[in-house]
């Protein structure tokens, strides 16, 4: 049997930190929601988030390393972005989940493509589920509907998200991380990389009836 990858670890433990710290985030946005339905529909996505840690983690045990050790690394980073974009409300908090997540999401699924076999497929696995994206972009939706002023405010915080987000993923990818390094570089140009997760976030933004 050939040795692990050895960029896998690295990349297994910024994927759990930010499970980790996007459950904390979600059970506690969820208590801006106006209604049960919605601080419910939030608390499911917290449980999934930790159940896909819970996976990852496993992983990481596996292969020889400790979770925390694997997550300390990208703590600054991630807790930078999750400081500097807590949500006043629950339109923003939805908008966060809608955007913020699927921009992690897509750098993921980039570098996750540089794997091989099960690392890989572990990765998309844990990736959002789609049913969430659309409930946070009906919820946009809506709330432009009932009141078309929405649209500005919630589009200039989806774009303080974006810069906020690869402001954080360049560190990311910048850091002094062997292997996860090398493997970043392997996959794309940093710079085309952030061009396809920009355009990516526009086309989200129309979706959800939000301005670019």
């Amino acid at each position: 049997m050939s040795a692990p990858d050895p960029a896998v670890a690295d990349l297994l433990g910024l994927v759990a930190y930010g499970e980790l710290l996007a459950f904390d985030r979600l059970a506690a946005d969820a208590r801006l929601a106006p209604d049960l339905r919605r601080r419910a529909a939030l608390c499911e996505m917290a449980a999934a988030e930790i159940a896909h840690y819970r996976w990852i983690a496993d992983r990481i045990t596996a292969l020889g390393a400790t979770p925390d050790e694997a997550m300390t690394p990208y703590a600054e980073a991630l807790e930078a972005y999750h400081d500097s974009t807590e949500p006043k409300d629950w339109l923003e908090a939805v908008t966060k989940a809608y955007v913020g997540d699927a921009i992690t999401d897509d750098f993921l699924r980039e570098i996750a493509d540089g794997l091989d076999g099960p690392d890989r497929q572990l990765i998309l696995d844990v990736l959002h589920d789609s049913r969430y994206a659309g409930f946070a972009a009906a919820e946009i939706r809506a709330a432009i509907e009932a009141d078309p002023r929405v649209a500005n405010r919630l589009s200039m915080w989806a774009r303080r998200l974006l810069g906020e987000a690869l402001s954080q993923a360049g560190r990311v990818a910048a850091a002094d991380r062997g292997a996860l390094t090398a493997l970043i570089a392997r996959r794309a140009d940093v710079s085309a990389l952030f061009r396809r997760l920009t355009d990516a976030h526009t086309a989200r933004m129309t979706a959800a009836g939000l301005n670019n």
